[in-house]
């Protein structure tokens, strides 16, 4: 009854404030907006004045607005008027105490904020544009307001809150970096920060439903993105989430805070930020430290292997598996990654006798944290040492015996001016004490149990795989056809599905994994090994012996064709 009472009050508030409001504000006002992220790829849109709070004022675009019969009209303004007072009544306080003031009274000489509601493609949830606190003398496209923008889509549902609280802070961030101090923040921390507004507003309870539950899916989907090469994927945000939750539980909201209110940016502030608390550790060491945690989450195995969150402990990542055959044999693999990238690879099986020789490119440092766990499912952390060419080894005389698996997580945090991408690689040497004869009876029970084992870890395997993904969907890949051609130098999303297929397709076709959304030589000579596996069907009929790397028609209608059967068993 009270919600009824309260709801009838709020919508009979709007409509006496209406008139007032609208001689504050005009009516109707053309906005400029981010064609990116615009439903139909506008530059500008008019929108009608709705309604404002002594901190927002509320437009809606007009199209939009008109088209909605009266009684969806009176519930948005009901919804609006309801977001305005969780923003002046615990967003504003909470994320101002935080990490500071907004501009204020800002390029308008207003202390309210502008919220703009419109149309927007995808499941963005909103979006800020820095252009806006500066004049059109120096950004033309300036609207010349303190501004943040909200999908239409969200605007009345439960989520419309910690979408505003993250656009907000976004605003914050502007003014403490770029006004304030002069300064542009990185991409990566700037959203870390937005993205840990709506955790720090309490707004994870429930779990179902919240922004940390959309954030631990999406980096699932994939959890070796990079953490500071930000671009502007779903992945993205969840990596940058999911050690913003580390970082904080850890050591303290006041990291992002120090950050924030310092002349450095990215990695360098927070070092600083760290420093100031009297923490004694770097950000490679809490990276190193959250790997660890990514693939464990066990405070018994150390305090900082897990999560505090109570909606992140059961949070685990499946490492990519490799089974060492227990025969003498050379197991061996080669890598590509990114800066600040995790890379999780579990070895299981071999011999006795278990050499693990790594290898890593020479122009960067890296650092290689590994697990072992043994039958009894205890397990150790360590640092594989390196020499100064970045070669490494572990020696196990009885592996066999004593140890279940070896997980290493190579990653390097700082690239010292090298490529953009890093090659690393390592191998495992097996030997068995006493070799058996192929015929040798034991040699076949051996045998068969071990594929009986493997059998039962594809097993288990799958199923983690299905729970992340979901039955009939697509593993890992981002697309479901190949609509363009697509060719050296290009760069666009086609061009980062096509490398997550080509992934798919194994090392034989594209040994290095890499996706990035850039058509370089690496995604050339995996289109070429790929149109040369199919030849008879993609380079015979054009009187083709060999493969060109450029993926027109032939090799997309074939694309398309195996898109349909890589599905979750």
């Amino acid at each position: 009854m009270r919600k009824i009472f309260v709801s009838i009050f709020l919508l009979s508030l709007g409509f006496s404030l209406f008139a007032a409001e609208a001689n504050a504000q005009a009516e109707t006002q053309s906005f400029f907006i981010d064609s990116s992220y615009d439903l139909f790829g506008r530059k500008e849109i008019d929108a009608t004045f709705v309604r404002s709070d002594n901190r927002l004022y509320f437009y809606v675009e007009t199209s939009w607005w008109d088209s909605r019969i009266a009684q969806e009209q009176n519930d948005l303004r009901i919804a609006l008027a309801e977001l305005g007072l969780e923003f002046q009544n615990r967003i504003y306080p909470t994320v101002t105490s935080t990490f500071g003031s907004e501009p204020k009274p800002g390029i308008d000489r207003d202390d309210r904020i502008t919220v703009l509601v419109h149309q927007m493609g995808g499941d963005a949830g909103g979006y800020f544009r820095t252009s806006d606190v500066y004049e059109r003398i120096i950004s033309p496209m300036s609207n010349e307001r303190e501004m943040v923008y909200l999908n239409s889509r969200h605007i009345s549902t439960s989520q419309a809150k910690s979408f505003l609280a993250h656009e907000f802070t976004h605003l914050i961030v502007t003014n403490q970096k770029d006004l304030l101090r002069r300064i542009s923040e990185e991409t990566w921390l700037n959203e870390a920060r937005a993205e840990y507004a709506p955790t720090l507003l309490g707004y994870d309870d429930p779990y179902k439903g919240s922004n940390l539950e959309r954030r631990v899916r999406d980096f699932l989907s994939k959890p070796s993105a990079s953490l500071t090469e930000w671009g502007n994927t779903s992945a993205d945000y969840g990596v940058i989430n999911l050690f913003a939750q580390y970082l904080v539980d850890h050591y303290g909201v006041r990291i992002l805070t120090d950050s924030l209110q310092s002349s450095m940016v990215g990695i360098a502030s927070i070092n600083n930020a760290l420093l100031k608390s009297g923490f004694q550790k770097d950000s490679a060491q809490i990276f190193t430290e959250w790997t660890i945690a990514l693939l464990m989450n066990d405070c018994g195995l150390g305090e900082y292997y897990c999560y505090r969150n109570p909606h992140l402990q059961d949070l685990r990542i499946t490492p990519i598996p490799y089974f060492i055959p227990r025969s003498e044999a050379i197991f061996s693999t080669y890598h590509t990654t990114l800066p600040w990238s995790a890379n999780w690879h579990r070895l299981v099986g071999g011999a006795q006798n278990f050499t693990l020789e790594f290898d890593g490119a020479d122009s960067v440092e890296l650092t290689v944290p590994y697990v072992l766990c043994k039958m009894n499912n205890s397990c150790s952390t360590g640092i594989l040492a390196l020499d100064a060419n970045q070669k490494g080894k572990l020696v196990f005389s009885e592996f066999e015996a004593n140890y279940s698996s070896l997980t290493i997580i190579p990653f390097v945090a700082n690239m010292n001016g090298a490529e953009e991408q890093l090659d690393f690689s390592w191998q495992v040497r097996v030997e068995r004490e006493q070799s058996l004869n192929a015929e040798d009876p034991e040699f076949i029970r051996q045998l068969l149990v071990r594929i009986a084992e493997l059998q039962e870890q594809v097993r288990r395997l799958q199923a983690q795989i299905v729970l992340l993904h979901g039955q009939n969907r697509n593993v890992g890949i981002s697309c479901m056809h190949f609509e363009t051609n697509l060719s050296f130098g290009m760069r666009n999303e086609q061009v980062r599905c096509l490398q997550e297929f080509l992934a798919a397709q194994g090392a034989a076709v594209y040994p290095e994994g890499l996706v990035t959304g850039n058509f370089l030589s690496a995604t050339r000579q995996a289109v070429i090994r790929f149109q040369e596996t199919y030849a008879s069907e993609i380079l015979a009929p054009a009187g083709l012996q060999k493969g060109t790397g450029y993926v027109g028609q032939m090799t997309r209608n074939k694309m398309n064709q195996l898109l349909g059967s890589l599905v979750v068993l």
